[in-house]
């Protein structure tokens, strides 16, 4: 993986995608979790009386819902915790030098943005540094 200095504005607009991205996979579970009730609960009402369902086979679907609800929620936590884990550990990379191996960047580090792919760091000079193989910190 080469490491390039990105603009300010190149780190805005990957921040505003990743966000956009967690958004729509969040909209994708949810839709996909309300589907699912609405499906059951038109299957209930829908269902011919003379040959009503297996109880057994109703008993599977709700445990089918509530393994999606429990693996949603799940999800959302260890999103959570990686947030909280990333930041604890690019706390101590301000005011510490950064150094790009192919010399393209240079600089103290002022910020750094954490972003679901990774985290950026902000040199004082504005200059945007993902850090990731071939970032060298001192």
């Amino acid at each position: 993986m080469s490491v390039d200095a990105t603009s300010t504005t190149a780190t805005q607009s990957t921040k505003n995608e990743s966000q956009t991205s967690q958004t729509s996979t969040a909209a994708k579970a949810s839709l996909d979790y309300d589907a699912f009730l609405n499906l059951l609960v038109a299957e209930m009402k829908n269902q011919d009386p003379t040959d009503p369902a297996d109880p057994a086979e109703w008993m599977g679907q709700i445990a089918s819902f509530s393994s999606v609800e429990q693996a949603i929620q799940t999800n959302s936590k260890l999103d959570s915790m990686l947030t909280q884990m990333s930041l604890s550990q690019v706390d101590g990379l301000i005011g510490h030098t950064l150094t790009t191996m192919d010399g393209s960047a240079s600089g103290t580090i002022k910020s750094v943005e954490i972003y679901t792919d990774g985290a950026v760091a902000i040199l004082e000079d504005g200059t945007a540094v993902v850090l990731g193989d071939g970032v060298i910190i001192s």
